[in-house]
């Protein structure tokens, strides 16, 4: 791989980790304050567990990312983006939703919404990479059990 293929790479990985991390903004003053005292279900992770799983899925997105800028594929290539950008959209104004308006009701509608997003993005990905859709199931499958734990921690907040 030529220097500015590596240059790319890393870019789009970088870009992935900033963009993802705006939700940020959103979590931290949350957790030690809201998040702290409402209820979670049992199978809740520990908050130390979540930066580094965002941080891994992240990275896969950049690599992914990178893949579909990189194929020959064109004519379905803009689609894909377009997909991409609006899942991540998704993805950051989750944090938002749940956090920062500290509304579970909002955050699963939103994160239902970025599960199927998500979805179509994966699919959109698979026409171009197949290597760069399955880059993604990770990020989909952690998104599943987020919805699982939105869900019940609405349901044990009512």
């Amino acid at each position: 791989m030529d220097s500015k293929k590596v240059l790319k790479l890393f870019a789009l990985i970088i870009l992935c980790e900033v963009v993802g991390s705006i939700g940020v903004i959103f979590t931290y003053p949350a957790i030690p304050t809201w998040y702290a005292f409402i209820n979670k279900p049992f199978f809740s992770p520990p908050n130390w567990l979540f930066a580094p799983a965002w941080i891994i899925l992240f990275l896969l997105m950049g690599v992914a990312l990178y893949l579909i800028l990189e194929s020959k594929s064109s004519n379905q290539k803009n689609l894909a983006i377009i997909l991409f950008a609006m899942q991540f959209f998704f993805n950051v104004l989750w944090s938002f939703l749940f956090f920062g308006l500290k509304s579970p009701l909002l955050g699963l509608i939103g994160i239902i919404v970025l599960w199927f997003s998500i979805l179509a993005t994966i699919l959109s990905f698979y026409k171009i990479s197949k290597k760069a859709a399955y880059l993604l199931i990770p990020y989909i499958l952690w998104v599943s059990f987020a919805t699982i734990l939105n869900l019940a921690i609405l349901l044990m907040n009512l």
